[in-house]
């Protein structure tokens, strides 16, 4: 019996993903530019002989991707973007979510993960920090006597690591470091978490900062994760 090819067994792209794999072709090549204004979507689906209701699921495609914004109004329309650190971190942070919900990934992948990313930001931004930098991790620096409730504190607390993370400049970082500490964070309550411990550890890791100590910065930033890990592990397990 003749075998079939595996060119014949290869599924036919539908009709709105061929308009969707033509779009994105032109804007990735340059060919479509940033902000320029698509066709009309009676007119594009004129152009690849299709309905409107193809072209506008080829669109919706596109917009979830970041590729493509749509606008109201007079000056309404699909405009041609790209995908913003914000927007890459949304979809991590939502698929994540989902492989946590699903057990596909363990509360200690995502400690490993913090481990191994926070660990590496905290030595790159002592090596490498700016005034700007050590000015903006100072002002997260919220004591407890200053916060005027726990939730101010814990705010505090987390925008210290956002801060970090925007320091490093690494941009392929950023979105995953985002998403994975958002995850932990909104899983444990406030009221698990020691926020008065997690802030005297920060005052630890910015002074390695400032004082330009790599290897400090990242030792420190690893025991602050380690130490916490306990109480989200009892928020986690909860959940």
């Amino acid at each position: 019996m003749k075998r079939e090819s595996v060119l014949a067994r290869r599924q036919v792209r539908t009709a709105y993903q061929q308009v969707y794999d033509a779009i994105r072709d032109g804007i990735l090549s340059g060919e479509l530019a940033r902000e320029q204004r698509l066709p009309p979507e009676t007119e594009i689906a004129e152009q690849f002989g299709v309905g409107r209701a193809t072209v506008r699921e080829a669109l919706r495609l596109l917009a979830a991707d970041g590729l493509v914004r749509t606008a109201k109004g007079s000056g309404g329309g699909s405009y041609v973007t790209f995908p913003t650190v914000d927007h890459v971190t949304g979809y991590l942070e939502r698929n994540f979510e989902l492989l946590s919900i699903a057990k596909d990934v363990t509360f200690q992948e995502f400690v490993d993960a913090r481990l191994l990313i926070e660990g590496y930001v905290a030595r790159q931004v002592a090596a490498r920090r700016t005034d700007d930098d050590l000015a903006v991790l100072r002002d997260t620096l919220m004591t407890a006597s200053e916060a005027e409730s726990i939730s101010d504190l814990r705010q505090c607390n987390a925008n210290f690591h956002s801060v970090l993370i925007d320091a490093c400049g690494n941009s392929l970082l950023q979105p995953s470091a985002r998403a994975i500490f958002a995850i932990m964070s909104t899983r444990v309550k406030s009221t698990v978490v020691p926020e008065r411990q997690a802030v005297r550890e920060h005052e630890q890791i910015f002074a390695a900062i400032k004082a330009g100590d790599p290897e400090q910065a990242e030792e420190l930033m690893r025991t602050h994760i380690q130490s916490l890990t306990p109480a989200y592990q009892q928020e986690w397990d909860a959940d």
